[in-house]
């Protein structure tokens, strides 16, 4: 069973490190994204992740609207955090139906205890809905800084296990990893990904252009490297953490260090400052570089 192709675009070498990018969003972007639709390049992937709180109506619209104008959506799915199989399949319905879904991006999730059946991520894909459903790409989690639940082994374990069980299913491998400030320890995660043998196409997690104390909460909460040589490296003082930060010198580090061993790469953008000052972002360092 051949592989499918996630775009064209993964078959061939980036004009620069932010071509090809993707975006994350959520329910509540919505009127961000109209705002920041006409700097966005067509087709380009837009993740809806799926929060706490939210109403899956909400997460349906965001889809819908990111296929309205003229984007590629890619909805979360959280394990941990639906509540029955009905839910699932019902959500997955609808934002095929109703976005023309094609890739889904898979999580385990926050909470400790599942509040329904799904315990992880590979309790999703093990039902065969996705492929039923006509999704081509799955997409998956990477931890360049390691996971707090689980061995650096483990990890690797898992993810090649996903990887294999996608491609099994007929769907494409997709790894997306969580934000990172470190450029080395993103390369020397890439570097041993590929030495591993999985040849899964890549996004790497880049935090957008944000105040630099919205940027520390964030890291907080999702468990990022932050210590004070890494943020120099980055660009920030641990002494006046006041203003904004951008990836300029991040991306930079990467674009230097990839080689053609790293594989197919491209980068997946966390707005935290908004989705407005991402895309103008991209758009500067497109022109730059």
């Amino acid at each position: 069973m051949s592989t499918p192709i996630i775009h064209p675009n993964w078959a061939r070498p980036a004009i620069n490190m932010v071509e090809g990018y993707s975006l994350e969003m959520t329910a509540k972007d919505i009127e961000s994204l109209r705002e920041a639709a006409p700097g966005i390049a067509p087709d380009t992937p837009i993740a809806v992740t799926f929060l706490p709180g939210e109403a899956f109506e909400a997460r349906i619209a965001a889809a819908r609207l990111v296929r309205e104008l003229g984007f590629e959506p890619m909805p979360h799915f959280s394990a941990r955090r639906i509540v029955s199989e009905d839910e699932f399949r019902e959500y997955l319905k609808a934002v095929t139906k109703e976005a023309g879904v094609k890739r889904c991006f898979v999580i385990a999730g926050d909470p400790s205890e599942p509040e329904g059946p799904f315990a992880d991520s590979s309790a999703l894909i093990a039902t065969g809905a996705f492929e039923d459903a006509g999704i081509t790409a799955i997409g998956i989690g990477g931890h360049p800084e390691g996971h707090p639940n689980m061995s650096d082994e483990e990890c690797w374990s898992v993810l090649q296990t996903k990887c294999d069980e996608i491609e099994k299913r007929g769907m494409a491998p997709l790894i997306v990893t969580q934000f990172a400030f470190d450029a080395g320890a993103v390369l020397s995660w890439l570097a041993e990904l590929r030495k591993r043998g999985l040849t899964a196409p890549v996004r790497l997690g880049i935090p957008g252009p944000a105040g630099i104390k919205t940027l520390m909460r964030f890291a907080a909460r999702c468990g990022v490297g932050a210590s004070a040589s890494v943020l120099t490296k980055y660009g920030i003082s641990i002494t006046k953490l006041i203003g904004t930060a951008g990836p300029d010198k991040l991306v930079d580090q990467i674009e230097k260090g990839l080689t053609e061993e790293h594989g197919a790469v491209r980068l997946h953008f966390y707005p935290f400052g908004g989705l407005t000052k991402t895309v103008a972002w991209i758009n500067d360092y497109a022109k730059s570089h």
